[in-house]
């Protein structure tokens, strides 16, 4: 077997495992090969039609046993931006990083959004840190920046909603492989 990147590139395997794939609800058994790819996971269309999988790309879902996941907004026009309110007005020291609590302003289209460098704030002289926070919490983790040699508020914080260039990321929560500790070194 061998594998080659999208851009033709050859990528070394280095062993099959016999995986647990969480879907949802559902769990499904599956030989996986294990190599260096950047993304954490890619299901091929060998395993999506073996295990009877619909993806519905108008309605932004795939589909397994009658479960409906989300997956991503795929049009640029999605690519909107929403609020997010501190938890409580926080006080950022001069020259400091810290971790606020945010709670999402959304109409529920979206599950998934992302931080938007560098306009995310109105403030001169700070910096959120590019995350993806999952829109359906009570709260999000945020990191901000404090660069400035005064202290600054923060209330409100700016998120752009997910594109398909984040469908990678997404994939690691929509779909949870675990596996028997194994040496990768045999075959």
């Amino acid at each position: 077997i061998s594998l080659k990147t999208a851009t033709g590139e050859k990528a070394e395997i280095h062993g099959k495992l016999d995986a647990a794939i969480e879907c949802g609800s559902r769990k499904f058994q599956n030989k996986i090969y294990v190599a260096d790819i950047t993304d954490p996971c890619i299901l091929g269309l060998d395993f999506l039609q073996k295990f009877n999988f619909m993806m519905d790309l108008e309605k932004n879902e795939i589909r397994t046993g009658g479960e409906e996941i989300p997956l991503f907004s795929a049009s640029a026009e999605d690519s909107k931006l929403c609020s997010v309110l501190a938890k409580e007005k926080t006080i950022i020291p001069a020259r400091s990083e810290c971790l606020i609590q945010g709670v999402p302003e959304t109409s529920g289209k979206f599950r998934y959004a992302v931080t938007d460098f560098p306009s995310q704030v109105s403030q001169k002289g700070v910096l959120v840190a590019t995350t993806l926070v999952d829109l359906k919490k009570e709260a999000v983790p945020v990191r901000v920046l404090n660069l400035d040699h005064k202290p600054k508020t923060i209330e409100e914080l700016l998120l752009r909603h997910v594109s398909q260039w984040w469908i990678s990321l997404l994939s690691s929560r929509i779909f949870r492989i675990t596996t028997p500790p194994v040496n990768l070194g045999e075959s």
